[in-house]
């Protein structure tokens, strides 16, 4: 409290004004004292009310008051039906086994084409034509050094029949004793002599029946045929281009006259990720779905794995066996392929436990957890996870019909609240 001092003005009258007034001033010190005390209760007030809005905006979004949104699943009991589960699925493209870019064995200028996009054609049918002028010429010039040989040889035979009757006519002489030994020993040496000549030109004969050969070759190498039956699916070159089987520079030589895919050929392969290769073996009946034909499931089997990886994708290569042709079925069409379990027994018991998609399937504290929704919370529930059917998988410790949480997000709790997402309800 502020003390003030009374001073009675009619008993001192000669006390001046001033002396008065600093007499009523309140005193510095004992202000400080008054007001000191009534400033820090409201703070700690005030903190306190902060403290206690902070906590319970943090227990609303935090705790009890989150709702989260959630996909909704139901677990569902396993088929007993045999092969129809499929362990795995896998993404890929139709492909050609056999697939030819059909080009002539020699450089030549086109002198026709024969085929068009989509054809059929047939192993040996004759696609195009090049210029065969200096083929035919070079045939010629071959088949015209067979016959000069030939007439050659004719000669040299003449020759010899006429030698050898001279050889005998002078044997005869000499036995009579009517010529020398020396004109046996020169008539013997002409029929040796033509006779080698005439094995010679034998000999040459045949080198040049090899050059009417191989120019025959080169003709032929001037027609162009198809190497197996199949559909042409591009026409590469057309009349008056040159095309060779050797890559040249600038554009204007073309390496190939059309390409030509053998359809009984197609098949499909896949990309498996490493991680699931192993539910994978040779001669697995498997089902092929074409991104065109969405509804066509096409009965397949593996045919091989391909025995090396893909260290970039982590991904092995499957060759997949197409057991229904179809005229549909195109080279390079996008197709999904489901790897199907082995068929088992009739009488074979299901398995144990209910199926749900792997996604529902969390780790909590070093254990399999799935959310079971109740109303508009869910509750964690342990299960023991078994065998993985395509994206979905046996658990134990579920019951058939049981609604799970799709997903659920880490910060999920047993109790947690929740609301289903439109679409999903």
């Amino acid at each position: 409290m502020a003390h003030f001092t009374f001073v009675s003005i009619w008993g001192f009258g000669n006390v001046e004004k001033s002396d008065l007034l600093h007499e009523l001033r309140i005193d510095k010190r004992q202000r400080e004292d008054t007001h000191q005390p009534r400033r820090w209760p409201w703070i700690v007030m005030t903190l306190a009310v902060l403290l206690i809005a902070a906590g319970g905006a943090a227990y609303f979004y935090f705790g009890a008051g989150q709702r989260f949104e959630v996909q909704v699943a139901t677990a569902q009991m396993p088929s007993n039906e045999s092969g129809n589960n499929a362990v795995l699925q896998a993404t890929g493209y139709v492909t050609a086994r056999r697939q030819a870019t059909v080009s002539a064995q020699i450089t030549g200028t086109l002198l026709d084409v024969l085929i068009e996009e989509g054809d059929h054609v047939e192993a040996g049918q004759v696609l195009a034509h090049l210029d065969s002028t200096a083929q035919q010429a070079q045939l010629a010039q071959a088949q015209a050094g067979v016959r000069a040989g030939q007439a050659l040889l004719a000669q040299y035979q003449a020759q010899l029949g006429q030698n050898q009757r001279d050889l005998t006519r002078a044997q005869d002489l000499v036995g009579r004793k009517l010529v020398s030994a020396q004109s046996v020993e020169v008539a013997s040496t002409q029929v040796a002599t033509l006779t080698a000549q005439i094995s010679a030109q034998r000999r040459q004969i045949e080198a040049s029946q090899a050059g009417v050969t191989g120019a025959q070759v080169q003709l032929d190498y001037c027609t162009v045929r198809a190497p197996f039956t199949g559909v042409v699916i591009a026409k590469s070159a057309q009349v008056g281009e040159i095309v060779s089987p050797f890559s040249a520079g600038g554009g204007f030589t073309r390496t190939g006259v059309g390409t030509i895919v053998d359809m009984d050929s197609l098949e499909v392969e896949v990309d498996v990720s490493e991680s699931y290769i192993g539910r994978v073996q040779p001669k697995q009946p498997a089902q092929a779905i074409l991104d065109a034909y969405p509804d066509w499931k096409i009965p397949a089997h593996v045919i091989a794995i391909i025995p090396t990886a893909d260290k970039g994708k982590a991904t092995v290569k499957v060759r997949i066996a197409i057991e229904q042709k179809d005229p549909r079925l195109l080279p390079d069409m996008g197709a999904r392929v489901s790897f199907l379990e082995e068929a088992k027994p009739a009488n074979a018991p299901a398995p144990k436990g209910v199926l749900v998609p792997t996604a529902a399937i969390v780790q909590r504290d070093g254990k399999s957890i799935v959310f079971a929704i109740d109303g508009e919370q869910v509750h964690a529930r342990a299960v023991t996870p078994g065998q993985a059917m395509g994206e979905q998988r046996l658990v134990e410790g579920l019951s058939n019909g049981t609604k799970v949480v799709l997903t659920p997000p880490a910060e999920m709790k047993d109790g947690a609240k929740i609301s289903i997402a439109t679409g999903n309800k």
